[in-house]
Formats: structure tokens, sequence, C-alpha cells
């Protein structure tokens, strides 16, 4: 049994998986169990990682036969872990030397504490580095935690202890971005959320899941309502409920900002399938949670109940930013 089980799911990565793994190797704390899941990739990567577990006892691999998405892949993993603590690395990016023994220690020292996050540096292709801004705070209630996660002002990447990752293991609602709900649940059923010092390095490029032009992007609008069905069934307060249903109309109008400025690059069947889940997530919307301000602001109007008015709007609103801002 090791004290760390880091959770890596790898899709065609072979561009990045080897920084990704000899960071995990090279770690002061050594005492780890790395699980790899190989998601059906068509490149380098089942190579890359059979080489790295042939090498080093500490490396798990398994491979998929088909691509699941990055959810399932990881709930794969987390059902090999036994380590006391898990964490998850995603096989673009990279942790400090000192990432996994500073988190660990917080935990070890904390009997209390069940989440510790990371300190995110992103990572950009021309060298820029920026910290992930989060309010400075030393120790948070699970309550409080999963409140500011609910706009991400604290971020979503953290150890936490095994036993309520497998509780929750993570939110496989869509092919992609539902994971993200996991890191909420986690907060909102942790006693206490701290920081620590390690540094976790996330690589920000145009090839990864949420800068690609793809259909994948709708996934986000089914993955806000799985999170919001969650805090339902969790029984979370009103006004909670009240900030995320404002965070999934803005989501909205971003993912009809990217129809607008990449549907000549979607196929058909995917713009008409695109237009449909907008549509169908605009009438789930509980606008009267929405605040007056948004409610009236050109652009985010809901003009209930006429969708074809809604769209023009949008149409309208985003050809005139495009006209004057450029964007």
């Amino acid at each position: 049994m090791s004290r760390i089980s880091v959770l890596v799911a790898a899709y065609n990565s072979q561009g990045f998986l080897q920084q990704c793994l000899d960071s995990l190797l090279s770690q002061t704390w050594k005492d780890i169990q790395v699980i790899c899941v190989d998601d059906a990739s068509t490149d380098s990567t089942p190579d890359i990682l059979d080489r790295f577990a042939a090498s080093d006892d500490r490396v798990v691999v398994k491979h998929l036969q088909r691509n699941v998405g990055q959810a399932k892949a990881r709930n794969i993993a987390l059902q090999m872990a036994d380590g006391d603590y898990v964490c998850m690395l995603d096989s673009d990016d990279w942790f400090g030397v000192e990432a996994l023994e500073s988190a660990a220690t917080v935990l070890d020292s904390y009997p209390a504490t069940d989440c510790v996050l990371f300190q995110v540096e992103q990572f950009f292709p021309d060298g820029t580095v920026r910290h992930y801004p989060m309010p400075s705070f030393t120790t948070l209630t699970g309550q409080e935690a999963f409140e500011a996660s609910l706009t991400w002002a604290v971020h979503g990447l953290y150890m936490v202890r095994t036993d309520i990752h497998k509780r929750f293991p993570f939110d496989d609602s869509s092919h992609a971005y539902s994971d993200d709900n996991t890191t909420r649940i986690h907060y909102l059923h942790a006693r206490e959320v701290r920081q620590c010092k390690g540094v976790y390095h996330y690589r920000q490029h145009p090839d990864s899941v949420t800068h690609q032009v793809s259909a994948r992007r709708f996934d986000y609008l089914k993955a806000n309502e799985s999170m919001r069905r969650q805090m339902e069934d969790a029984g979370v307060e009103e006004r909670l409920l009240d900030v995320y249903e404002r965070e999934r109309w803005i989501n909205l109008i971003a993912t009809y900002m990217f129809y607008f400025h990449n549907r000549k690059s979607l196929s058909p069947e995917d713009r008409h399938n695109g237009l449909k889940e907008m549509k169908r997530i605009w009438r789930t919307i509980e606008t009267r949670r929405l605040p007056l301000a948004l409610r009236l602001k050109p652009g985010y109007m809901p003009l209930r109940p006429f969708w074809d008015f809604f769209r023009m709007q949008e149409e309208v609103y985003f050809t005139l930013r495009k006209l004057f801002k450029g964007v």
C-alpha cells in the first residue's frame, strides 16, 4: 500500500507525457502509486506508458480499447488506488518536485483537513507563467470552499483523502467537463480545506479539450446541469443555487459565443445538435434566480418563451462585439 496514489488519464499525450511522468518519479516523496489509464490513444502514448511501467514498479498502466473520456478513465484509475491520499495529474501537466510531499505533510499534520490545494502556475505557449489568483486563506470549511468553487474563486487541483474520493468518484455524466463537478462535491463533504506550497504546473495549449474547436464544447452545458442536480440532491442553500444558476446562464451565453465564432468549423450535424442542446438548457434555466441587472443586460436577456428571439439577440450581440471589440 502506497501513501499517495496519483491518477493520470492519458489520451494522445505523446508530446507532454514524459515530462508529466518524470515529474512524478522525481518527487521528494517516494512512496507513491502512479496509475496511468491510456484512453485508447492513437499515437505513441501507450508505448511511453509501457516503457515507464517497465522501468519503475510504482507505475501501473491500464490500456482501454475504446475512448471513454477523462472522467471514466480517471474512475478506472481510482478503483485501483490503494493510497491514503489521492490526487490527479493531467498528462500534459507536471508537478513541482516537492508538490506531493508538501500536500501530504499538511494532511498528516491536520487530521481534520480532507483536501489540500496545490499552488497552480499556468504555463502558456509563449513562455508566460501566471499564478492562479486565489483569496488568501489558511483554512476554509468545506462549505466555504464549496461556495468559492462555484465561481472557481478557488481552483480544483488538490489532494484528497482516499475515502472521500472513493465515496464520490468522478462525475462521468458527460464525455468532457463533468469531472470538474467532483471537486466541488469533495469540498462540500470536506471538514476542512487548506493550501500547501507544492506547485501544480498547468499547461495551456491549443490542443487541450478546453481549447479545441469541437462539439465536445457543448458537453459543458450538460456538465453544469449535472452539477446543479447534485447541489439539489445535497440540499444546499437556496442562495447557492442562485449563485450557480447565474454561472450556468453565463456559461450558456459563452457557449453561444463559441458557436457563433466556430460554426463554420463544425459539421452540419454538430451545429444542429449544438443548437438543440443550447435550446434545451435555455429552457431549464430558472430565470427568477438570475440577478435583475443580468436579466436586463443586452446579450444576456432570457427573452422567454421565444427561443428565436433569444437567438436573434445573441446573433446581433456577438456581431456587434466582433465589429467594435474584435471578439
